[in-house]
């Protein structure tokens, strides 16, 4: 995955709806069939072709074709949406808590109404022997 390590553009809200179609379907699509993945009213054909461009040129996705003599693209993620949401979320915490995970997670916590068993699993995710529930990767 290129791009992985340095920080990428961000997404912007259509941009953002395209990536959550390719993310959500294990393989490569085309942009009929990413068009098709819309609710109604689905975004015109070219809409979407010019967001994958966008979206190419960011990073974000890349194309192939499925045998040399095929003329469609097929797209896919280049990168997932664990790791984007991980880029994303560190960069807040960076810019708007000082870097700080004890401040961001109090910001989180005192801003959202959470009911009493929401405030219980958090603390077990916290006291879990994998922080947060996290996995190796």
């Amino acid at each position: 995955m290129k791009n992985s390590s340095k920080i990428m553009k961000a997404l912007t809200k259509a941009e953002m709806e395209v990536m959550n179609v390719l993310w959500d379907i294990p393989q490569a699509l085309t942009v009929h069939e990413i068009v098709a993945k819309y609710p109604e009213p689905q975004p015109a054909y070219t809409t979407v072709g010019t967001f994958l461009k966008i979206l190419e040129a960011k990073g974000y996705v890349e194309h192939h074709r499925k045998d040399v003599t095929g003329r469609t693209f097929y797209y896919s993620p280049m990168l997932t949406r664990e790791k984007y949401t991980t880029q994303v979320l560190n960069d807040v915490k960076s810019t708007l808590f000082g870097n700080s995970a004890k401040r961001f997670c109090s910001f989180l916590i005192q801003n959202e109404e959470l009911s009493e068993s929401d405030l219980k699993e958090i603390l077990e995710l916290i006291e879990s022997p994998t922080p947060l529930g996290r996995v190796d990767k």
